[in-house]
């Protein structure tokens, strides 16, 4: 986005509608789901409900922006009770690929909404937090007026495999490794964190850990109860070089390619004090999110020029990694359970929005009931009945050196100059008598 730092969504409308915001509910701790808190109680601060880990998350993120003193922040779990306005919110336990994930039961006036939040169905998980699937069916029993679901892997045939598949893999891969091990993965899910903890115990190895947003989330993990590390195994990244190589495990950032993250650096030799040496082995602990592949694929050719053994690829290839979303069949699991009248496909692309849209039907939602939306587009229930109607204006807002604005102009620019270049000339002249003082000097930026 030529030098635009942050994208979040543009929530004038609910600024021009501030009286009628009660609150902010987090199903989860992902960044695209918290990103936007800062920026959006900077506007209108409301209260925030979410869990312990995801509060942990997003404190972090308020002290960053000096948020956290005037801000009103409530802890849920699955069992809680709350009561905002004329709505009563109830929750159900899912899993996910981060700890302390939520649905939503909103009990309105008019009928029962449930929102899934980000799920899949792991009857044998990492952390051993089992989807709370009584539940589910019962509310479904109650009668679900209106269901949205995510749909990430609608394309997706059968079950989304267990977390219980990578330890494995992974265990088998630090077994045999020979020299240092650096793994890249979500510092956020810590089921995978935890997973690797353990192949690091099992082979007598430290872990040293890098990149920012690793050490942060490691240290709430451990402060919240979520991550269980052996209390001589974490050393700083200024001992590497005095341990013996087969003694060192490396956890950090950078799974989708980042420039800046740990795991770029690595890849050329710019990480001050840590080198990657022939006979290293890399593993990426991660799929690769759809548009990171260019960069991703340059990464690993840099570890293969160090002499490093890479394992890579998605989860099916590599064994490292398994989906945080459900499949096809998570997904028929839960309209079942819910058994819906009406159906919002949400959280995708339209193909797997219309493929959700197909699921759905061969479980018995009808055609007509479900909504298909772009961004903005209005649902409205009346008497029990839901049909579209209109949009609100929807869109990015751009945060750009902590500015938050319009940047098109902005964005103009840097496009024209990268497209075009641009050339400087630089003359020193007397202001007495117009003579050149010194040679003509040319500065070029962008494509010039």
């Amino acid at each position: 986005m030529l030098g635009i730092d942050l994208i979040i969504p543009d929530f004038s409308y609910l600024i021009e509608n501030g009286k009628r915001v009660r609150a902010v509910i987090v199903t989860h701790g992902h960044e695209d789901h918290i990103g936007g808190i800062p920026y959006f109680l900077k506007k209108i601060n409301v209260p925030v409900y979410a869990t312990r880990f995801t509060l942990g998350l997003i404190e972090l993120k308020l002290k960053e922006h000096r948020l956290l003193r005037e801000s009103t922040l409530y802890e849920i779990h699955p069992n809680s009770n709350i009561q905002i306005g004329s709505f009563h919110f109830t929750f159900f336990k899912v899993n996910h690929s981060i700890p302390d994930c939520l649905g939503i039961v909103i009990k309105t006036p008019v009928g029962n909404i449930v929102h899934t939040g980000d799920f899949k169905f792991d009857l044998t998980p990492a952390n051993q937090e089992r989807p709370e699937i009584h539940k589910m069916a019962q509310i479904g029993e109650e009668g679900v007026l209106l269901l949205l679901s995510e749909s990430t892997n609608a394309e997706r045939i059968g079950f989304t495999p267990s977390e219980q598949m990578v330890e494995e893999h992974l265990n088998a891969a630090f077994l045999k490794a020979k020299k240092k091990i650096i793994v890249s993965t979500f510092a956020s899910n810590i089921s995978r964190v935890q997973q690797i903890v353990n192949a690091t115990k099992k082979t007598n190895r430290k872990l040293v850990l890098l990149g920012r947003t690793m050490r942060n989330v490691v240290e709430i993990a451990i402060e919240k109860g979520y991550l269980r590390v052996p209390e001589d195994m974490i050393v700083d990244r200024n001992e590497v070089s005095q341990l013996e190589p087969e003694k060192v495990v490396i956890l950090c950032t950078g799974s989708q390619g980042e420039p800046l993250a740990a795991l770029s650096r690595l890849s050329t030799g710019e990480f001050r004090g840590v080198d990657v040496l022939p006979g290293d082995t890399v593993i990426f602990a991660a799929g690769p999110i759809p548009g990171n592949e260019k960069n991703i694929t340059a990464i690993v050719d840099n570890f293969f020029a160090l002499g490093a053994n890479v394992i890579y690829g998605t989860g099916s290839t590599s064994g490292m990694h398994v989906s945080g979303h459900g499949y096809q069949e998570d997904l028929k699991l839960m309209l079942t359970l819910m058994k819906p009248k009406y159906f919002i496909p949400i959280h995708g692309e339209y193909r797997m929005l219309h493929h959700h849209r197909l699921l759905a039907e061969s479980v018995g939602v009808e055609k007509e009931n479900t909504f298909i939306l772009q961004n903005g587009d209005v649902v409205e229930i009346k008497n029990g009945i839901a049909r579209k109607n209109g949009n609100i204006p929807i869109g990015n807002m751009y945060v750009d050196d902590g500015e938050i604005g319009d940047m098109e102009f902005v964005l103009r620019d840097r496009k024209q100059i990268s497209e075009d270049g641009m050339l400087i000339i630089v003359l020193t002249m007397s202001k007495y008598d117009g003579r050149l003082l010194a040679e003509p000097e040319t500065f070029s930026r962008g494509k010039y």
